[in-house]
């Protein structure tokens, strides 16, 4: 079955850097698109970062210039680098994968930003 397992995680300084990883098992990795959603405690899952089977991203406005996501197809392995943190990026961080649209999650990486 599909598993994807979050890591990297944890507290960290406002300004401060964390890079998030997901380990993908069960799917055609380099066929998926890849991507990461956070929520934050009181608010819905929003979109944070995607990149296309080709290699183009996407970012949600608010954190473009500071998180960079990339993939490593070798690995299995999708990264969420995030730098520039501000205690607003708080949020449980949850890796997709899909096809034609997100159908597997993980089981989200706490991220908390301290002012």
């Amino acid at each position: 079955q599909v598993q994807l397992v979050e890591s990297g995680g944890g507290l960290v300084q406002a300004g401060g850097s964390l890079r998030l990883s997901c380990a993908a098992s069960g799917i055609n990795f380099r066929f998926n698109i890849m991507g990461w959603y956070r929520q934050a405690p009181g608010k819905q899952r929003e979109f944070v970062a995607r990149m296309s089977i080709t290699g183009n991203t996407n970012y949600v406005e608010s954190v473009k210039g500071r998180f960079t996501i990339s993939r490593d197809n070798a690995k299995n392995t999708v990264y969420l680098q995030m730098s520039s943190l501000l205690p607003e990026d708080t949020a449980v961080y949850y890796c997709a994968a899909g096809n034609m649209a997100f159908s597997s999650w993980g089981q989200g990486t706490q991220v908390t930003v301290s002012s």
